[in-house]
């Protein structure tokens, strides 16, 4: 069987089992956040915190538990860090740095998972698991309650109710994200990943002397780094690891944890909705832009391009020999597509327009399917800017979901579309014109500008993977990018909230003959025809000066 087959054959099983799983799944989200009865161990959860899980919430309200909660957990995971070198299980680790424990702190409550150190070798038991683990697991139902808020915002009328923030987390932490999590790991484990709580070991010969090994709880939280799209690997060379991702099979069994929650929330959508043709209409958007990136990646890595890629079947540069170009490329578009930044190749080695497709994915908004919640969020706002781009074509008052689109949602979309590119473009900038960042680079010319605009599209969309060139542990790299997360992340949810507040309120709008029926395949082009237009328009010139002359040179 030829690479190109087989990876064929992986992208259709895995699309197999995607579908399989969509409307169980999805339905069982849509009766968890509907449900009116608490599990025993939610409410001891609620009692613990003082809250009030009945309380229906306005949008100030939710975003004030949004941020309330995410600070603790910054300012926890900081201190966490801070305190490792007098912490038991920290395998003789040393306490980690202000600046970096800054950055990782926001980092993982961000959902980003960006690092800039080796895991193995600066992280012990305690921080990995009391820390970096369970961040894993809020952050994920964290997008994911600001996505369901959105949703009630289409589906409720004449209210300015959202539901509530701490039951919403709470619910989609037990009761979705730990079960499957859960079954992940089980299968990860039974597969070859590593699931102990050992010490350093010395092991083999490497070059005249001895490696280093220390083991952990990977496969625990290997299997909510990718379901909860988060990414940060257990040891630095992250899912391309064997103690993290065993063999061909742990690899697609991976990129599907990465992609079933984003997917199977369309359903979810749709039942919520009353609509489930509305489900499948944001679904197709988000297939075919998933697949024609696939497509195209392996396209770019497969192409043979003189005597050493004809041997070796393909760009092997940077890629494990186990997965190949074929499973090496679903991975990269699943996980820069997702808000996941796992990765089981080095995307710096990838060739110059496959580098620049895993930036594009990222630059899209991470919303096909996009990451835990932020995906399906990300997209509706999207849909809500080509409702009313359709709106000025014919001269009607755009409509989506028997709510009308008028100036303030308007404001608060397009405010939400221009946060992101913004900070990539004005942190890209200033690290490239100032004196000392550039020092960072391990390259020069259009690769190295490919790695510094790399890592603040990362950053900005918490996605967390990077060019490997680039140097990231030092006080400007740690505090800008720390600051592109933080705004990345929550900025975009206070405009998401503010517009599900001024939908609930609204009265909704019958259907008529002039409504643009956004269940069609029409309404599919044109959402993503809207999608690719703006991306382009915003991120062209920057792709222009990196990936793109890297490509074409």
């Amino acid at each position: 069987m030829g690479p190109v087959l087989a990876a064929v054959l992986q992208l259709l099983a895995l699309t197999g089992a995607l579908a399989l799983l969509h409307i169980p799944l999805g339905n069982h989200m849509a009766r968890v956040y509907s449900s009116g009865k608490h599990l025993r161990v939610e409410k001891w959860i609620y009692k613990a915190i003082g809250a009030d899980p009945d309380a229906e919430m306005t949008w100030p309200a939710y975003l004030r538990g949004i941020l309330a909660f995410s600070a603790v957990g910054v300012l926890f995971l900081y201190l966490l860090q801070r305190l490792q070198g007098v912490l038991p299980g920290s395998l003789g680790f040393a306490s980690v740095d202000p600046a970096q424990s800054f950055n990782t702190a926001v980092s993982f409550v961000t959902n980003t998972n960006w690092q800039s150190y080796y895991g193995e070798q600066t992280m012990g038991h305690v921080v990995q698991t009391a820390g970096l683990a369970v961040q894993n697991f809020v952050s994920a139902a964290v997008g994911m309650a600001v996505a369901v808020a959105l949703v009630r915002g289409f589906a409720r009328s004449r209210t300015g109710e959202l539901g509530n923030f701490w039951s919403d987390l709470v619910r989609g932490t037990v009761r979705i994200l730990v079960p499957v999590a859960a079954v992940g790991a089980v299968v990860l484990v039974a597969c070859g990943a590593v699931q102990n709580f050992s010490g350093i070991h010395e092991v083999g010969q490497f070059m005249g002397g001895t490696q280093q090994w220390n083991g952990g709880a990977v496969a625990s939280q290997e299997a909510i780094k990718e379901l909860g799209t988060n990414g940060g690997g257990y040891f630095n060379a992250n899912s391309a690891h064997p103690f993290e991702n065993p063999t061909p099979f742990t690899n697609l069994f991976e990129v599907l944890l990465i992609l079933v929650i984003p997917f199977s929330l369309t359903r979810t959508f749709g039942v919520l909705v009353g609509s489930v043709r509305q489900g499948y209409a944001i679904l197709a958007t988000m297939v075919t832009v998933w697949l024609g990136f696939t497509a195209l990646m392996m396209w770019t890595e497969f192409a043979h391009h003189g005597p050493a890629l004809q041997a070796a079947g393909g760009a092997m540069e940077g890629k494990e020999v186990r997965f190949g170009v074929g499973g090496s490329s679903i991975f990269a578009v699943a996980t820069t597509l997702t808000s996941t930044g796992a990765v089981d190749s080095f995307h710096s080695s990838f060739t110059g327009l496959g580098g620049g497709i895993t930036m594009l994915s990222m630059m899209l908004g991470e919303i096909a399917p996009g990451g835990t919640g932020s995906g399906l969020y990300g997209i509706l706002i999207m849909a809500v800017i080509a409702v009313f781009i359709a709106g000025l074509m014919v001269g009607r008052t755009p409509e989506y979901l028997g709510k009308k689109i008028g100036g303030r949602e308007m404001k608060l979309a397009a405010c939400y579309l221009l946060i992101t590119p913004a900070l990539v473009l004005v942190f890209t900038a200033a690290s490239t014109a100032l004196p000392t960042p550039p020092h960072s680079m391990l390259n020069s010319g259009a690769h190295g500008f490919s790695e510094v605009l790399y890592a603040f599209t990362s950053a900005a969309n918490n996605n967390g993977s990077a060019f490997a060139g680039l140097n990231a542990n030092t006080d400007w790299f740690n505090t800008t990018t720390g600051l592109a997360m933080l705004l990345g992340r929550f900025l975009p949810m206070v405009f998401v909230l503010a517009l599900a507040g001024s939908l609930a309120g609204q009265k909704p709008v019958p259907v008529t003959a002039g409504t643009l029926r956004t269940e069609k395949p029409l309404f599919t082009g044109l959402l993503v025809g809207a999608i690719l237009i703006i991306t382009g328009l915003t991120y062209f010139p920057a792709l222009a000066l990196g990936p793109l002359a890297e490509g074409l040179a």
